[in-house]
């Protein structure tokens, strides 16, 4: 069950979209996911190589390949897997981390899978970072931060009250 402290988490998170310029409630769920996964990339990882370390070995498949470059074809540059982590643009000042997000980070999540056919890049393909200024994304992030994505019946609980709120802006009109 979804608790008063998550509920005002994701309305503080609503808000901060509402006031920077996005105020259709299915584009705020679609750019939220779009942070929530990115986010919940890097901590499993993360996990995994807690795990690693504590045996001795290393991760297969990583997504993020230590001290190795992703290649942006977007911007047909070479970007640092590092840079791509949510724990590490998470701190970037203001207009930094709005930079790497929507020049890298995003460009990563929707060129992810091997398969040009994928359901995943089907889907992907016409995704778009909506979020217009630096300080909305900082707000977001840190907003998405404190909330536990690696807990499913949390998240599941924080996407039925997120469709409950969408439900809710049909039949009683515009909500914040």
């Amino acid at each position: 069950m979804i608790t008063g402290e998550i509920k005002n988490r994701i309305d503080q998170i609503w808000d901060t979209f509402w006031t920077g310029g996005i105020t259709n409630s299915l584009t705020i769920l679609e750019q939220m996911t779009y942070l929530f996964f990115k986010k919940m990339l890097d901590d499993a990882q993360t996990d995994r190589e807690a795990a690693a370390s504590i045996f001795g070995g290393q991760i297969d498949n990583p997504v993020f390949k230590t001290g190795e470059s992703w290649h942006n074809p977007e911007t047909d540059k070479d970007v640092s897997y590092e840079t791509l982590r949510w724990h590490i643009f998470k701190n970037y000042e203001a207009e930094k981390m709005f930079n790497t997000v929507r020049n890298d980070v995003f460009p990563f999540i929707k060129n992810m899978g091997d398969a040009k056919e994928s359901a995943y890049t089907r889907y992907m393909k016409d995704a778009v970072f909506l979020i217009q200024n630096p300080r909305t994304l900082t707000r977001v992030v840190d907003g998405i931060n404190e909330l536990d994505m690696n807990n499913r019946d949390t998240m599941g609980d924080v996407y039925e009250y997120i469709l409950g709120k969408m439900a809710a802006s049909g039949t009683n009109g515009q909500f914040r």
